[in-house]
């Protein structure tokens, strides 16, 4: 399907979806079906999710224009993270750049990125230049809970998403198909 330039003309802002509650991840994955069904080309970068049998990566595979690349380890990163957490997060932002800069992607999802930015594993200043240095129309995502307050200032949209009630708390855990 060949893009129109109108719609590309419109791209290039960043938002940010952040807070406490569920569905940041739901959110950009909603955005990104809508991209990729009207031609966009999408990539979902993986922060903190490893090579594992998402729903997401599931329904990518049907599209041949949305790409998801899960580059985190099979582990959480506690309070003091190790240096292999660091690098990790460090050559996923590499990655990121890289694919950013080629100016395949339409709209680029950095996913669970304000995580790894609020544990210390980036620096919210060298995110935000990479995301000056971009090619122009290009829109991307940040998601994840702790959005540092530098990167919610340089965002154009931020959308908190507030808890009121989930059934983890009531002993719930999460279920294949509606949390992963």
């Amino acid at each position: 399907m060949a893009l129109s330039t109108d719609i590309k003309d419109e791209l290039g802002l960043v938002q940010v979806y952040t807070g406490k509650g569920k569905g940041k991840t739901t959110a950009a994955l909603g955005l990104a079906f809508r991209a990729a069904g009207r031609g966009l080309n999408v990539l979902m970068i993986q922060f903190l999710k490893p090579a594992e049998n998402y729903g997401e990566h599931v329904s990518a595979e049907h599209f041949d224009n949305f790409t998801i690349m899960p580059m985190g380890l099979d582990h959480m990163v506690h309070k003091i993270p190790k240096e292999e957490d660091i690098q990790i997060a460090k050559d996923t932002l590499a990655k990121a750049k890289e694919e950013i800069y080629s100016n395949k992607y339409d709209l680029v999802i950095l996913d669970e990125i304000n995580v790894a930015m609020s544990w210390g594993l980036l620096d919210p200043t060298n995110v935000i230049e990479m995301l000056k240095g971009r090619p122009k129309n290009i829109e991307i995502v940040l998601t994840g809970r702790g959005a540092p307050e530098k990167i919610i200032d340089y965002a154009d949209l931020v959308t908190e998403m507030n808890m009121l009630k989930h059934p983890f708390d009531a002993g719930i855990h999460a279920r294949k198909g509606i949390e992963y």
